[in-house]
């Protein structure tokens, strides 16, 4: 069984994603570490990629300035050696299709393993192409995580039936990024995933205020926040572990 199951074994999972890099790889473990004292179940690692389809301005903006300051992948393993020292909660690794397979994708997977890494996800990888990925996580015991949207409407089954660590259930069409209010019918979109699957579900994009996490894990198993907590990195730079600490158990406390 993946390590990502125990996110989800002790009641609503807030999961928490970080830029790495932003604004440089010893604020991120610092900030990872934070976070995880004050709740964080899963930890989401971003690893920056030029052109970040997926992401508002908040993430890319933090991606671009990550690159600037010298982040490459293989500084990002080193960062996950390091925190895997004393961090024992799941991590993933949220990128694009491009980094894996520019880096060599059996070198990534296989890395991935080694230093720790529970999961993938891919949000520029369709469904029906996750073969390009899937056989080498399989071989290494990477979870391979899927997306599930508004958009996927007759392929929600699908999708649940094959999901492994968790169902990645984006809150929103349109790309990442904080929102006054969620209308997107997530309910029903659950209630599939959970008559085909036994996986727990978590629920992302446009997270930032306790109540919509509270909303949001009331009818699945957990929260997800990004650009919340990018926006937190980009104004308190190296200063903002600690802010990321209070953000997360004030987050955290809402879904108890």
């Amino acid at each position: 069984m993946s390590n990502i199951a125990s996110a989800f074994d002790h009641g609503k999972a807030f999961i928490a994603f970080l830029t790495c890099g932003d604004p440089d790889l010893e604020t991120t473990a610092a900030a990872v570490r934070e976070a995880v004292q004050n709740g964080a179940d899963l930890i989401e690692l971003g690893i920056p990629f030029s052109d970040p389809t997926a992401e508002g301005p908040v993430i890319q903006e933090a991606s671009l300035r990550a690159l600037k300051g010298g982040v490459t992948t293989d500084k990002i393993f080193d960062l996950v050696r390091s925190l895997r020292r004393d961090v024992s909660v799941p991590m993933v690794f949220m990128t694009y299709a491009n980094v894996v397979y520019s880096y060599g994708a059996e070198k990534f997977i296989a890395l991935c393993r080694e230093t720790g890494v529970d999961g993938l996800i891919l949000p520029d990888l369709p469904f029906e192409e996750k073969e390009e990925f899937h056989p080498l996580c399989e071989k290494y015991g990477v979870d391979l995580i899927s997306l599930i949207a508004p958009t996927s409407e007759n392929r929600i089954s699908m999708i649940a039936r094959e999901a492994e660590g968790f169902v990645y259930i984006v809150s929103s069409l349109g790309v990442t990024g904080t929102r006054s209010e969620i209308t997107t019918d997530l309910e029903s979109i659950v209630r599939v995933v959970r008559e085909n699957t036994k996986i727990p579900c978590a629920v992302g994009f446009g997270i930032s205020a306790p109540e919509q996490a509270k909303k949001m894990a009331a009818v699945s198993d957990g929260a997800i926040v990004g650009s919340a907590i990018v926006k937190l990195t980009a104004r308190y730079g190296k200063d903002a572990p600690p802010y990321v600490g209070a953000y997360v158990k004030s987050m955290k406390e809402a879904l108890i």
